[in-house]
């Protein structure tokens, strides 16, 4: 199991590398009036993204697989999971929601300023801040 949790740690930190990284591309987006350079952006971004979804999925796998095999969240004192695990849903959501602003991009149909993308980059910090608090210090 150690095996397990060691590449899930390597795919969960690589996973949220990427979702670090690509709204920092969007606030360059959403500042660029160049097309060609919007242009070179939105292929940056898109082959990130996808990049990112090939991790997402053994990250998940992984933690799903510890999950079941460790038996953690079942019985008391297993709150600190519950409340993980609503920390992953939270980071497959703002997963989503990149993609979403990527396709909106692409459409030529930006809606936010570069000031948005700056405070939405921040979402993902707090998310793995926190699920790595409650991984290590199961406060409750």
């Amino acid at each position: 199991m150690l095996w397990i949790k060691t590449f899930h740690i390597v795919f969960v930190a690589s996973w949220f590398a990427g979702l670090f990284y690509l709204p920092r591309i969007f606030v360059n987006m959403a500042q660029q009036q160049d097309p060609q350079t919007q242009k070179v952006l939105i292929g940056m971004s898109r082959r990130l993204f996808r990049f990112m979804t090939i991790l997402a999925v053994p990250a998940i796998a992984l933690g799903l697989w510890l999950y079941l095999g460790y038996g953690i969240g079942r019985g008391p004192g297993n709150g600190w999971m519950h409340a993980k695990l609503v920390l992953v849903v939270l980071a497959l959501g703002y997963h989503h929601g990149c993609g979403v602003l990527l396709r909106n991009f692409e459409a030529g149909r930006n809606t936010h300023s570069h000031v948005f993308y700056r405070w939405f980059n921040e979402a993902p910090v707090l998310i793995l801040t926190a699920a790595t608090a409650f991984v290590v210090v199961k406060p409750f």
